[in-house]
């Protein structure tokens, strides 16, 4: 048996299981991550795809995607890489790329236009390693490293992955606890506290995916962009005013199919809202 300390489940695993996210696994009485180096998605996509509307605008970012998750987000847009009964299916669809390789293949794509890596589509955090070492090197390499994440992971492993990562899109998908925990089966507090230390280290942008009758509140979100503008940098200045939201539009999907795509009236209108706490508010999918 070992514990598992990514995310706040602390998930006691046994000998050859996974944990609750599919893909960190006890090996030798030791946990680690069963997705190491297998990739399922590459694709040289935009920065404002992440999205990142701040950092290095109109350039391209190579974007590399494993499988698995540790949240159960019933809209999951990548839902067939994340969010399976046995994730670890699709190591068998997945090709091994070594962190050397993925880095030099970031910088043959400068000509491209290519600044760095991305490391996106499922869940990087909960294989963290892979992005730590990758990442390293692409730093090495005078070039940058994103990462897109839900956020629920310990403040160690952020640490271990920090002093390489140069810009975070962060999802903050709700504003309450009874969201994350019945909806998305996480924990917003370890959101909140990822957050908070993030800004401390690089440039960070935060997306909110607003889903009708879930997160749609004016009141929830003028919660939200209130504390996010009160964050600060690591000299303690408050920077949250400067920090970027990302409003998005829900369709419906994965197991939401059942409910409407959130109104473009609604978006516009939590974006006013957003702006009375917040400089930068965009909105996604309208």
């Amino acid at each position: 048996m070992a514990v598992c300390e990514v995310c706040f489940r602390h998930c006691d695993i046994a000998e050859g299981q996974n944990g609750f996210c599919g893909i960190r696994r006890c090996v030798n009485g030791k946990v680690v991550p069963g997705n190491y180096g297998l990739v399922t998605a590459l694709a040289l996509d935009p920065i404002e795809k992440k999205p990142l509307a701040r950092f290095c605008p109109g350039s391209k970012v190579l974007s590399v995607g494993s499988f698995g998750c540790d949240l159960r987000c019933p809209f999951c847009q990548n839902y067939e890489i994340s969010w399976s009964d046995d994730v670890m299916e699709r190591a068998n669809e997945a090709e091994y790329i070594a962190p050397e390789e993925l880095a030099e293949l970031a910088e043959r794509y400068k000509t491209r236009g290519n600044i760095g890596v991305a490391f996106t589509y499922n869940e990087p955090l909960i294989g963290y390693e892979y992005v730590r070492d990758t990442a390293k090197l692409v730093a090495g390499k005078g070039m940058k490293n994103v990462l897109v994440s839900n956020g629920m992971a310990d403040i160690k492993v952020l640490r271990e992955i920090g002093p390489y990562i140069h810009a975070m899109n962060i999802d903050l998908k709700g504003f309450t606890d009874r969201f994350y925990r019945d909806v998305l089966k996480g924990d917003r507090r370890m959101v909140m506290d990822f957050i908070e230390e993030a800004v401390k280290l690089c440039h960070v942008e935060l997306t909110t995916l607003i889903i009708p009758g879930e997160n749609d509140r004016e009141e929830e979100m003028r919660e939200l962009s209130s504390w996010v503008s009160g964050l600060r940098n690591k000299d303690g200045n408050v920077i949250g005013r400067d920090i970027t939201l990302h409003i998005s539009r829900f369709f419906p999907r994965f197991h939401m199919t059942d409910r409407a795509a959130t109104d473009v009236g609604l978006i516009y209108r939590l974006k006013k809202v957003a702006e009375e706490n917040l400089k930068y508010v965009f909105t996604g999918n309208c």
